[in-house]
């Protein structure tokens, strides 16, 4: 690789990879939370024998630093989304080599039919700063809170139904009820989630996003205010439906729109673990190949201006009693 450069990364790559990924930064929440709490290793190497998933790794360098990142996108998405970034950016380090490869990534994800390249930071990483200067904007802060597996408070319960194909008309009201607009097209559960709809009076009222792993819980709640004395009970049910919850520990994931839902995680034993920045780089489509037309061509395609209209001659009846019968009409 020369001196400074970006490119897809490749087999013998391996071993760099393999090292700068044990001190990486998971920019996907989901992911990180519950099926890599020990760093991204088990989403780096898929992308080497899994490509059909959507995962695009790449490596960048500048003078002697060496960055990997990898991005993942669905094909009936066109949101992109950062899985993780390695190594670390601490405050004492040129960026560079990170500025480089945030570029490579965006203009791979637009290549690859992406709209936008989403991350979620937390706000006290250098990374944060970093990303801001590569041109993402913040569209949304959040803050995880966690929960120790533990007996849940008594409560009366709550009965939440899974989501079926009939719930989607109910379910889009709710989102648009509550997400704020600019905000819509970015902040939708994770595409594995599992949805528990909760209804009230044959209307969804409320919508918790579920992901069960090896590591951790992650729930994504979307209730509608008119709910709130019921949300501890809701979020309890939800936690009771996983098999996985007295084992690993529950982290729930609150967007500042709904930051009402703090009172009721607290009364369920949750604490604060990290606040996040959901950010946002929007990807400008390019035209591969310019086409060019012949002149003559366009002009020919140009209206022809407007004539006035002719004026046609008037013709009036004659009075038949002043001029006889030879004639019915005179010309002016």
């Amino acid at each position: 690789m020369p001196e400074t450069g970006t490119r897809m990364v490749k087999l013998v790559d391996i071993p760099l990879v393999k090292r700068l990924a044990e001190k990486g930064t998971i920019l996907d929440s989901e992911l990180g939370f519950t099926r890599s709490a020990n760093g991204p290793n088990s989403a780096l190497f898929s992308s080497f024998f899994l490509p059909q998933r959507g995962l695009c790794t790449l490596v960048a360098r500048s003078s002697k630093q060496h960055v990997v990142g990898q991005f993942r996108l669905r094909s009936d998405d066109s949101n992109a989304r950062i899985v993780y970034i390695a190594p670390n950016l601490d405050y004492d380090k040129d960026d560079t080599a990170w500025l480089h490869l945030l570029d490579a990534m965006t203009a791979e994800a637009g290549k690859r039919g992406a709209h936008t390249l989403i991350a979620e930071v937390d706000e006290y990483l250098p990374l944060f700063q970093t990303m801001r200067v590569s041109g993402f904007a913040v569209y949304a802060r959040q803050e995880i809170w966690q929960r120790l597996p533990d007996d849940l408070p008594p409560l009366e319960p709550i009965e939440l139904t899974d989501e079926a194909d009939s719930d989607a008309h109910g379910i889009q009201l709710l989102y648009g009820n509550i997400v704020p607009r600019l905000v819509q097209q970015i902040a939708g559960p994770p595409s594995q989630s599992q949805g528990l709809v909760y209804r009230r009076k044959e209307r969804v009222e409320g919508y918790i996003a579920v992901s069960e792993g090896k590591c951790g819980i992650y729930l994504m709640p979307y209730l509608h205010p008119d709910v709130y004395s019921e949300a501890p009970a809701i979020l309890a049910a939800a936690i009771q439906r996983c098999s996985r919850a007295d084992k690993v520990p529950v982290f729930a994931c609150v967007r500042r729109y709904q930051d009402w839902l703090e009172e009721p995680l607290v009364d369920l034993g949750f604490e604060p673990h990290t606040r996040q920045a959901v950010m946002v780089r929007h990807i400008s489509a390019g035209v591969r190949q310019a086409s060019f037309a012949p002149l003559s061509q366009k002009l020919e395609a140009m209206p022809a201006p407007i004539k006035p209209p002719i004026s046609e001659p008037v013709i009036e009846p004659i009075n038949q009693e002043s001029y006889g019968r030879t004639s019915n009409y005179r010309r002016y």
